[in-house]
């Protein structure tokens, strides 16, 4: 005796129709004024933006996947190779390439997720994935995967920020490229505090003194080599 079943139940959900040509140009006209305050009018946003003109010619024939609300900023010199794919709300600024490694065929440009922002001049490479939320620092090259909701800065570019640690405006976007800190110069600067330190002790040095209250290393909040640490606890004892 087979069992009795309701057939809705095991209906397949009905996917939802993807919005047409007119209402993804309005989308990406209107997300303008969200994420770029010079501006005014409708009229002057598609008579004048160079990335929304780009992005119509891309919307009638499409090569890459890009998502709805797609921002480009100061349009000028981006480059986006035909296999890469990119989420909702994401912004590049100007002279972004999201290029390939390799001549192969298939799959050889990076995913941006939702809702990344991807500076000046920056560089993604290769078939790697930006994760939802993240930002990716000017004029950085980027060429591993970034988990989301992170920041990178740097050749190659380096994760440095949680999200804890930024500032989001009212829609959802993270413009404070300004305030991303700088790893290699903080690196950098941990090597001369250490130099001088390792010079005072070894009597090398007549000029050496002991390091400021406000050195960067007796200050730094991140978690460095164990034996880096443990100079940093004996200069502060002193």
């Amino acid at each position: 005796m087979s069992a009795m079943f309701d057939p809705h139940t095991l209906a397949a959900p009905v996917p939802q129709a993807a919005p047409g040509l007119f209402a993804l140009l309005r989308e990406d006209i209107a997300c303008v004024f969200q994420r770029d305050p010079a501006a005014r009018t409708t009229w002057e946003v598609i008579t004048t933006y160079p990335g929304i003109h780009a992005l119509f010619w891309h919307r009638l024939s499409p090569g890459a996947t890009i998502g709805r609300r797609f921002f480009i900023d100061h349009g000028c010199g981006v480059v986006i190779g035909e296999t890469a794919e990119v989420g909702n709300d994401v912004t590049l600024y100007h002279g972004v390439t999201l290029g390939g490694v390799s001549w192969n065929p298939g799959k050889r440009h990076p995913t941006l997720c939702d809702g990344v922002v991807v500076g000046a001049g920056a560089k993604i490479l290769g078939p790697i994935t930006v994760g939802s939320g993240a930002r990716v620092g000017a004029n950085s090259v980027v060429i591993q995967d970034v988990p989301d909701s992170m920041t990178v800065v740097g050749i190659p570019g380096r994760v440095v920020l949680p999200a804890s640690q930024r500032r989001i405006t009212q829609q959802g976007i993270d413009l404070d490229h300004h305030l991303m800190p700088d790893p290699v110069g903080k690196a950098i600067s941990c090597l001369l505090d250490r130099i001088a330190y390792l010079e005072k002790h070894l009597g090398v040095s007549a000029e050496a003194q002991e390091l400021p209250a406000t050195s960067d290393c007796i200050t730094c909040t991140e978690t460095c080599d164990p034996a880096h640490v443990a100079v940093n606890l004996k200069r502060t004892t002193h």
